[in-house]
């Protein structure tokens, strides 16, 4: 009796194991998920999203309980919510409705920026390749390389919806990439920013932005879903989402839309998106060495984001008369609105009077269209 119950805990699970991967692995794991915790609890880095994940990956490397497999509630969560995508679709409903698309509107040219930025998508795509190639032990597909490109998107809900249906094997590892270096954007982009700047750019000053009348804002959502859904069906569900929640935002009509929106809907799914994401750090897809070149891909696709908006900017301000402060061409990489406190940040430090948020949003939306738009390109060359 004693014996049976030994056998039948956790502890035996890991000492008797024939493997590391399904012994100490698992404890490695757990490991991983409490380092996530620590960094959204103690270190505010994406608390709302790294909290659940972390706390997921330690349910799902439990040993024997089987949270995460077949008839478990994690494997559930992640079979109806994210496998299918619904979950990133209804966060997208949520970020269109906190989403404010007038500086952008106010200023089409910071569209630019935005396409610019998704530079960091394709040169990871193309690099995630080139790493099968020369690294052994390193295998990654065409759609593999493409889901792990969109981290260069600094878009987590687009980088799980890409890859929930391009390569749902690595689907655990981008994520935890995608928002682990999402966090630290503050970290990341300034000294890129000042690498490819000069201290006479930083502290250009922009002129005001126009007044955006109500019916432009209620207009462009709907002209941009319907020309999304023409030119490239397959971003049509993310762009379509996000739309629908900028109209609810703006329209005036549907405010208790809005707010569930912006609020409980929003806070709900990202609990279960969390921990669906969760699920799939087990030691058996996580402990690997396409895992590491992956968290590398990653980095150098935030690095090419930020420096390809900058340039962009700084090109743009050849042929234009109205200078733009190359630093919000950093905003570009989506993460919204954090990216663009970094630019706003980074000019205060040598203009404490030149205020770049409002216009650092601009670049900052099209980032996060043009992360879409990117996915939607990915999944229509290597989808099935």
């Amino acid at each position: 009796m004693f014996e049976k119950l030994w056998q039948s805990t956790g502890i035996a699970d890991v000492l008797l194991a024939a493997t590391f991967i399904d012994g100490f692995g698992k404890v490695v794991m757990i490991g991983v998920g409490l380092l996530l915790l620590f960094l959204g609890i103690k270190k505010g880095f994406e608390p709302l999203l790294l909290v659940p994940i972390g706390f997921g990956c330690i349910l799902s490397n439990i040993p024997v309980a089987g949270i995460s497999d077949e008839g478990g509630i994690i494997y559930y969560i992640y079979d109806v919510g994210i496998a299918t995508g619904v979950f990133p679709l209804l966060i997208f409903l949520g970020v269109g409705a906190m989403t404010d698309f007038g500086p952008m509107i106010a200023n089409p040219k910071t569209l630019l920026l935005g396409a610019a930025a998704q530079i960091g998508i394709f040169a990871t795509l193309l690099g995630a390749v080139a790493l099968s190639y020369f690294v052994p032990g390193i295998n990654f597909s065409f759609p593999d390389a493409a889901s792990i490109g969109i981290i260069g998107g600094a878009d987590g809900p687009t980088a799980i919806y890409l890859s929930s249906k391009l390569s749902p094997r690595l689907m655990g590892s981008i994520a935890v990439a995608a928002y682990s270096y999402m966090a630290l954007v503050p970290l990341i982009q300034p000294p890129i920013m000042r690498f490819f700047t000069t201290e006479a750019e930083r502290r250009i000053r922009m002129r005001q932005l126009r007044h955006v009348s109500q019916r432009e804002k209620i207009l462009f959502p709907i002209a941009l879903v319907l020309l999304v859904a023409l030119l490239l069906p397959s971003a049509a569900p993310l762009i379509g989402f996000f739309a629908l929640g900028n109209l609810f935002r703006e329209c005036g009509v549907v405010e208790r839309l809005s707010s569930t929106a912006q609020n409980a809907l929003i806070n709900i799914v990202t609990i279960f998106l969390g921990l669906g994401v969760g699920s799939k750090l087990s030691a058996h897809s996580f402990l690997n060495l396409e895992t590491l070149g992956i968290l590398l891909l990653g980095i150098m696709a935030f690095a090419m984001g930020t420096a390809g908006g900058v340039i962009m900017a700084k090109i743009m301000n050849l042929f234009s008369k109205d200078k733009i402060n190359p630093l919000i061409g950093s905003a570009g990489v989506s993460a919204v609105p954090m990216a663009a406190r970094v630019s706003q940040n980074v000019g205060a430090q040598y203009d404490p009077h030149n205020f770049l948020l409002m216009h650092a949003m601009g670049p900052n939306v099209a980032g996060v269209i043009g992360s879409a738009v990117a996915a939607g390109l990915l999944l229509a060359v290597f989808g099935t």
